[in-house]
């Protein structure tokens, strides 16, 4: 049965469809936002997928250029693989979804949120997170929402929920919150140095409209939703990890505390394979067969069990050290010798080397979204190869989660990054993970400063990145431990990786992954006061005393540019019929050049001298000619009268002989030959056009001088 439910967003009206399309998926609604349109289906398997330990969700946001009234620019004329703001999205709309599914279900799930309609006023992204919300609580998949979410901005110092494009034009905040009833489930920020307190105040904002809208869903869950399916549980044999638990809890405890991540994974190993054995030998072949699955689930739930036991009973993590200590850190700048600039950042054995290239502005990314931006001239992207975590397996290219985190470390570096009147580069900044155990997105971010101030890139501040975790008591949820620096086995094991960017005066980017069923206040006001206090620590302690602010020049092996600004009228002169005239110029002087519509000329060159040849070549074609003005030109014609003078752009002027010299001329060869360069001074243009020159004004003013 069709229905419609209404209610009210930041002052706009937000209507949620549902019983009219999509009619075999387990949950479908259409979200409507002003002219913006979502359209959200989910289903979920019947039968749970064999041989996996975790659940499988799939998230996509798929982005219709036909919303926005575009034609696809491919040669196929159709959507290809989504662009990386819609792998963005998917990734904000999944992490707080995930936590909210039972812990033991295995039954294959998607949800795909489609983008009908774009009004530029109202984020699509949020209709998709509300409306996965809703179609997943209506539907009959099992689901412990509902959650909502909303954009928040920061505009003349008023916090603005859902801003519209005039506003977020404006913003020094591009902040994304989820969250339940209760507690707030996921945090995604860019930021122009945005305070802790300002922060905090804007995620509390949030979850108050959060509130609403979840209330909103609740009603129609109640009115409409199915009952929930019944599914095959995957929770562990409790007899199996009791028996596993009692002969190996001790040893296990005492193995996880290996400092060196290494020995610490062999140390597992032995105990797994040791397990195995201990079964094999008590109840045979055929039942270690019959028990594999509940065996390596225990023996993974008993680590777990050992780490959190360790850090919340004992206040001590598995390398030793205190709860709000740094790993061992350090920092090169200027390893690669023909690279345009690299930094290389090291915290504990996490290693992450980030290499800077200049380009043309020309060389900027485009791109081909929904929304206003049609491309950006700071790239920042992240690789994470097999050998980093010692595994081998062969580089398929980047995934979800390295597009996640080179834009993470993107937005951290974004508000430092010069405009381009100060620094008119294209700039691309790669973070290479050499070896990762925790925290490699905020190692980019410490990497990629480093190597953006090698590559002599004015940034405006330095930007160093933290992570924190959190263990909580599961009988006592007020009762937990935040950690400062999370490795691999406390994220892996812990409940929070909560992640900041920011330069000393202020927060940059955030992003919060939860695995539990929320954050409170306290947490998330907590996690901003240790962050900040590391992210201090981290740029006067270890960072700024290698490399304290930009070099004053760019690598002798980036390309030098020149800059200078031509009358709009005068482009087409300087590229002249076909590109024959621009061509003629690089020909000649090796130079690259971009000419933008504003008539903003940019000469990029290997050495000082090419690039001031074609930038002078390119002045003189754009020259314009104004009577009273002074100009260089050459002599290209003696003639009784006088001589022709060719002042440059095609312009030719006569000089006559009465306007030579203030002492009298006989003969213009007397004083003229062709191919002499002269100052004159436009005396007159005539009504065709004809530029009459004076050399004898000069004289008397250079004399009076």
């Amino acid at each position: 049965m069709f229905k419609t439910y209404e209610t009210e967003l930041a002052g706009r009206k937000l209507t949620i469809e549902t019983g009219k399309i999509a009619e075999l998926a387990n949950g479908s609604v259409m979200v409507r936002y002003g002219e913006t349109v979502v359209m959200v289906n989910v289903t979920a398997a019947k039968q749970p997928k064999e041989g996996i330990d975790f659940f499988p969700l799939s998230v996509d946001y798929e982005e219709k250029l036909y919303s926005v009234g575009k034609i696809p620019g491919s040669f196929t004329k159709r959507e290809g693989k989504p662009a990386d703001k819609a792998i963005l999205t998917s990734r904000a709309i999944d992490r707080p979804l995930r936590p909210l599914f039972p812990k033991d279900f295995r039954n294959d799930t998607c949800v795909v949120a489609t983008v009908l309609s774009v009004e530029p006023d109202n984020s699509p992204e949020v209709c998709a997170m509300i409306g996965a919300s809703c179609a997943l609580s209506i539907s009959d998949i099992p689901f412990g929402g509902p959650t909502a979410a909303v954009n928040v901005g920061y505009v003349n110092d008023k916090i603005i929920i859902n801003p519209t494009l005039e506003q977020r034009e404006k913003t020094r905040l591009t902040l994304t919150v989820a969250g339940t009833l209760e507690k707030i489930t996921m945090i995604e920020a860019g930021a122009d140095e945005i305070s802790n307190e300002i922060m905090l105040e804007a995620i509390k904002t949030a979850h108050e409209e959060i509130k609403k809208i979840c209330n909103f869903i609740t009603d129609i869950k109640n009115e409409i939703g199915k009952p929930k399916f019944e599914y095959q549980s995957f929770a562990v044999d409790k007899e199996v990890y009791n028996e596993i638990e009692i002969n190996f809890k001790e040893r296990m405890y005492k193995e996880v505390q290996a400092v060196d991540k290494t020995v610490r994974d062999a140390n597992v190993e032995k105990i797994t394979e040791d397990i195995n054995n201990y079964f094999l030998e008590k109840y045979g072949e055929e039942a270690l067969e019959e028990k594999k699955r509940d065996i390596a689930d225990s023996i993974h739930d008993l680590e777990k069990v050992c780490v959190r036991q360790m850090i919340l009973e004992e206040h001590k993590r598995p390398d030793g050290r205190k709860i709000d200590e740094i790993r061992p850190l350090s920092c090169e700048v200027g390893l690669l010798p023909r690279v345009h600039g690299s930094g290389i950042f090291t915290r504990g054995q996490t290693q992450v080397m980030s290499i800077v290239t200049l380009g043309m502005k020309s060389e900027e990314q485009m791109l081909d979204g929904l929304d206003e931006e049609e491309a950006k001239r700071y790239m920042h992207q992240y690789n994470f190869p097999s050998y980093s975590v010692g595994e081998a397996r062969p580089s398929r290219g980047p995934g979800r989660r390295e597009v996640g985190h080179g834009a993470l470390a993107e937005k951290a570096l974004v508000p430092v990054i010069p405009s381009e009147d100060e620094f008119p580069y294209a700039i691309r900044v790669v973070s290479e993970v050499l070896s990762s155990n925790g925290s490699t997105s905020q190692a980019s971010i410490c990497g990629s400063t480093l190597a953006l101030m090698d590559a002599g890139v004015p940034i405006k501040k330095p930007v160093a990145g933290i992570s924190t975790g959190l263990v909580t008591d599961k009988n006592d949820p007020s009762k937990y431990i935040m950690l400062t620096d999370i490795q691999g086995i406390e994220d892996f094991f812990g409940d929070m990786d909560f992640k900041v960017g920011g330069t000393k005066d202020g927060i940059t980017a955030i992003q919060v992954d939860i695995k539990i069923d929320g954050l409170t206040y306290d947490i998330i006001k907590e996690a901003f006061e240790r962050t900040k206090v590391a992210r201090d620590y981290i740029l006067d302690e270890i960072m700024l005393p290698v490399i304290s602010k930009p070099r004053e020049d760019i690598s002798k092996y980036a390309p030098r540019i020149m800059t200078a600004t031509i009358s709009t009228e005068k482009i087409k002169d300087v590229i002249g019929p076909g590109g024959k005239m621009i061509n003629k110029i690089i020909d000649e002087t090796g130079v690259k050049i971009d000419i933008s519509d504003d008539g903003k000329v940019c000469v990029y060159s290997a050495d000082t001298e090419s690039g001031k040849k074609a930038l002078d070549m390119i002045l003189d074609i754009a020259k314009i000619i104004e009577v009273g003005g002074i100009y260089n030109g050459v002599v290209t014609k003696v003639m009784s009268f006088g001589a022709f003078v060719d002042l440059g752009g095609g312009n030719e002027g006569l000089l006559h002989i009465s306007k030579i010299s203030s002492k009298r001329v006989e003969k213009v060869e007397d004083v003229l030959n062709i191919g002499d360069e002269v100052t004159v001074k436009v005396s007159d243009i005539d009504h065709q056009g004809r530029i009459n020159l004076n050399m004898k004004d000069l004289e008397a003013k250079e004399n009076e001088e």
